[in-house]
């Protein structure tokens, strides 16, 4: 792997197969690190089914988009850039990052701890030792197993923890009833978060993460939405692929 002396490099990613909370990490890192008076810039490797996650990035930070990882860090150098933070890219082999962090969701933590396509894993837990932080994302009753665990494995990392907050709760009636739809790595953190703050959820529709919603998707939900009596609620993530249309009904 090749270590770049012109650029310090962060890589959050995870072992584990979606839904841990890379993304809004990666941004809440760029903001943190810009608020410090330096100059940072996001990057992801061009994945045509990961449209949603380039999108967000690219409205909230700065933002490089490549077909591979190392041009991505020739073009940060190029631009005077101090900071790379990379969303996603722990399983890179041709970059040896500074810093690396991996995120796991609290409550489905490592699935039954086996490799794809067995279990959900990327990476053996063990891999870990590899690794320099590690952020627990969501509430859980096992979190301080799953401390424990880490701490077997690698007995230096430094263990973060996260949780969501809805922004705009002040928006939402807890009279209303809502239909809710999702397209994300684990929707039952999207549900979670509502039904905890008093959200009356009367249906509820899942797609496959990073999904491509067509016309009929939507023709489906707002039909479904007018049957239950229902306003929608979705998260960031599917509403940026919303068309300008189907977002101002």
């Amino acid at each position: 792997k090749k270590k770049f002396l012109n650029i310090k490099s962060i890589c959050v990613g995870n072992i584990y197969l979606g839904g841990t909370g890379k993304t809004p990490l990666t941004i809440k890192l760029y903001q943190i690190i810009k608020d410090m008076g330096l100059n940072v810039v996001t990057a992801k490797k061009f994945h045509s089914k990961q449209i949603d996650e380039q999108i967000l990035l690219k409205e909230k930070t700065k933002t490089i988009l490549t077909k591979n990882r190392i041009e991505a860090v020739n073009r940060a150098i190029k631009d005077s850039f101090d900071i790379l933070i990379f969303d996603d890219g722990l399983q890179e082999n041709k970059i040896e990052y500074d810093l690396k962090i991996v995120c796991f969701n609290n409550k489905n933590w490592i699935g039954n701890g086996l490799l794809i396509p067995s279990g959900p894993l990327r990476e053996k837990i063990k891999s870990l030792k590899n690794y320099d932080i590690v952020f627990l994302n969501g509430k859980s009753e096992n979190i301080l197993k799953n401390k424990e665990v880490i701490l077997k494995m690698n007995s230096k990392i430094k263990i973060f923890e996260s949780n969501y907050e809805i922004k705009n709760l002040d928006k939402l009636n807890r009279k209303s009833k809502y239909l809710i739809f999702s397209g994300i790595g684990e929707p039952s953190s999207f549900r979670d978060i509502l039904q905890k703050n008093n959200i009356n959820i009367v249906k509820e529709i899942i797609y496959p993460d990073h999904h491509d919603y067509k016309k009929k998707d939507l023709e489906n939900i707002f039909n479904e939405a007018k049957k239950n009596d229902a306003k929608i609620l979705t998260t960031e993530k599917d509403f940026v692929k919303l068309s300008n249309d189907h977002k101002k009904q």
